[in-house]
């Protein structure tokens, strides 16, 4: 595994839909049984180039998450390998039965995409604001859960989710996303990256936070405080053995996500802690709250997901340490 760190704070000036497009399109050339089902959202993420190449393999399925999933569900079990997009908050809560039981239970290869996650949904507004969608996932027995950070990273774990053994979840942001990573970057399922190393504080993001994390470690360098940083861009899968050895070695935990800590990263990471490395942890995320109408950048603020409240909670944990 190998990734070349950028992590410059600029946007993509790509599209990170475009990332899961282009990864799609060289599966589907290479594999004949890797096909898509989009629930009458192809202009949101692009996938209209995939029904131009690949008419016989890319289906709309209308705005019916529930029959999506279970059409998935009935491809994967006559050997094709689907994918299935929606907005995260609809394959997630609406569909969340048939992904259970039409996929999951029944052992099937299906890879869910859940687009907009989190304060990404913006002016959608709270009911299509999932704070929930990898909580629900990661209750299903085997299932991968994926919250990757940029479109390196999104392009090379789409792939990756295809070769994986039953249902996996994975998150996509449609738009704009902070480079963290080079183009080529390499990543493996259940693997975390550590990004910046330090001394005194561990700093465990996923997603949009990975670079709001990078970001406090300069602010707290600056104060004399050394924060090492994780991608842990999967969360099911877990990788406990890099959690241990960063509880060990800097005795503090911040746990960073765009998701409700109760049920999401931080909850997760807590468990692992308590079981083999009792450690001091905070959590930065959403904090038991439904989602609103705003801008990503209100929204972040809003619901206190800015490299501010890392530091803060950095600060906080290293007083319990």
């Amino acid at each position: 595994m190998s990734f070349t760190l950028i992590a410059n704070h600029e946007s993509d000036k790509r599209a990170n839909r475009d990332a899961y497009v282009a990864a799609m399109q060289e599966m589907m050339r290479e594999n004949s049984k890797v096909c898509h089902i989009d629930c009458d959202l192809m202009n949101c993420i692009n996938t209209g180039k995939l029904l131009k190449e690949f008419p016989d393999r890319t289906y709309n399925a209308g705005i019916a998450e529930q029959n999506a999933m279970a059409v998935a569900g009935g491809m994967a079990a006559t050997g094709m390998i689907p994918f299935v997009h929606s907005f995260g908050i609809f394959v997630s809560r609406r569909a969340f039965d048939q992904a259970f039981l039409a996929c999951a239970y029944s052992g099937l290869n299906v890879n869910v995409i859940g687009s907009d996650p989190g304060v990404t949904a913006a002016y959608n507004g709270g009911t299509h604001m999932p704070f929930e969608d990898c909580g629900l996932y990661m209750n299903i027995p085997g299932a991968v859960v994926i919250d990757p950070a940029d479109y390196a990273a999104t392009y090379a774990l789409t792939k990756q989710i295809a070769a994986a053994d039953g249902i996996a979840y994975m998150r996509l942001v449609r738009k704009t996303v902070k480079t963290i990573y080079g183009d080529g970057s390499e990543f493996e399922i259940g693997k975390g990256i550590t990004l910046k190393d330090g001394a005194d504080v561990t700093l465990i993001a996923s997603g949009i936070m990975v670079d709001e994390a990078l970001k406090a470690e300069e602010a707290l360098a600056a104060k004399g405080i050394s924060a090492r940083v994780i991608d842990m861009h999967t969360w099911k899968p877990l990788d406990e053995e890099l959690i241990i050895k960063a509880a060990k070695e800097t005795g503090a935990i911040v746990t960073c996500e765009n998701h409700q800590v109760g049920t999401g990263l931080g909850s997760a990471i807590a468990n692992v802690l308590a079981k083999n490395a009792p450690t001091p942890i905070e959590m930065v995320g959403v904090q038991d709250r439904f989602g609103q109408v705003g801008a990503q950048a209100f929204l972040a603020e809003e619901y206190n997901l800015l490299a501010a409240d890392i530091v803060a909670a950095a600060e906080k944990v290293l007083v319990r340490k």
